[in-house]
């Protein structure tokens, strides 16, 4: 495992074991802190009120006694490629500081719960038919995702993690809302010097994972997958041992990595939604869809040629 993971891996074990209660009731700026929220990969993440305009907002931290540079640069680079952004489907960010013991951002505080929740939840559903999302929501929830990251493109940021667990889904609105820009590049910076794969495998794409230059097409690709997932009961992917036999196995087969169609597992579906997810989640990114609008545009000519 080469030396950047394996630090990455002990900062995720070091965040779990962090016992933090001594910073509920401190005020960080005009908030104070709350209670405890979420631990992820390289933070913790608290509630807390904002008291200059009485809300509740998301604080995100970053403790200083687990603080190596890259992780402080991963960090740092979360808060402000989202903070570039602004649209009502990616999650905007408020304040970006530091204290004597922790680096922070405060961001909206989403009411709800993640995508891969839902997916969780439908795929355990007793009976086999409730066993994916609705194709409507399915499609409702992937276009806006799509627009929200068509600007973000344009904005020159790819984000390079979509997945489930980074789809926040509103309770009230059902608005689906990206967050965790963690690994996110931005494409006017400079290029890493030293690359390396960042995402999750089952919905990294095979350029990512040989090592090549990325560009929107690489979310493309995660949609693609994350489209896929929502429509059958399970991925059908390849029998693998590991996500490092999951990986290689996306960056040589050329056929694409799934062993059989959307149609195939769900019946409902049209095979112009085959067509759709193939394309999407082709291994050579000159044979994807160009942009989020292009893929944008085929689904909703599908809803409106097989859902009306």
């Amino acid at each position: 495992m080469p030396l950047l993971m394996i630090g990455i891996f002990l900062l995720m074990t070091s965040i779990g074991k962090l016992n933090v209660d001594h910073l509920i009731g401190q005020e960080i700026g005009t908030s104070t802190i709350v209670k405890e929220l979420a631990r992820g990969g390289m933070a913790i993440v608290f509630i807390a009120f904002q008291r200059t305009l009485k809300r509740q907002i998301a604080i995100k931290i970053l403790p200083k006694s687990l603080l190596t540079q890259k992780t402080a640069d991963l960090f740092r680079q979360e808060a402000e490629s989202a903070a570039i952004l602004s649209h009502p489907n990616i999650i905007p960010v408020y304040e970006v500081g530091e204290t004597e013991e922790f680096l922070f951002f405060t961001m909206q505080l989403v009411q709800g719960s993640a995508l891969s929740h839902f997916l969780t939840r439908a795929q355990k559903n007793i009976l086999p038919s409730k066993r994916v999302l609705p194709v409507q929501t399915t499609i409702r929830i992937i276009t806006q995702v799509l627009d929200a990251l068509d600007y973000a493109h344009t904005q020159e940021i790819i984000h390079r993690d979509i997945k489930p667990a980074n789809i926040l889904i509103e309770k009230h609105t059902q608005r689906p809302i990206v967050s965790d820009f963690g690994v996110a590049k931005v494409l006017r910076g400079e290029d890493e010097k030293h690359p390396m794969i960042r995402g999750t495998p089952t919905y990294i794409a095979p350029e990512q994972v040989l090592g090549s230059a990325i560009d929107g097409r690489t979310d493309i690709y995660a949609v693609g997958t994350m489209l896929f997932e929502m429509l059958v009961p399970k991925l059908p992917l390849p029998e693998h041992k590991s996500k490092a036999h999951l990986l290689k196995q996306k960056a040589v087969n050329k056929k694409g990595i799934f062993l059989k169609k959307p149609s195939e597992l769900n019946l409902i579906l049209n095979q112009d939604m085959d067509r759709v997810v193939q394309r999407a989640t082709a291994f050579d990114p000159d044979q994807r869809y160009a942009t989020c609008r292009d893929i944008f545009n085929d689904l909703e000519e599908y809803q409106r040629k097989y859902l009306q």
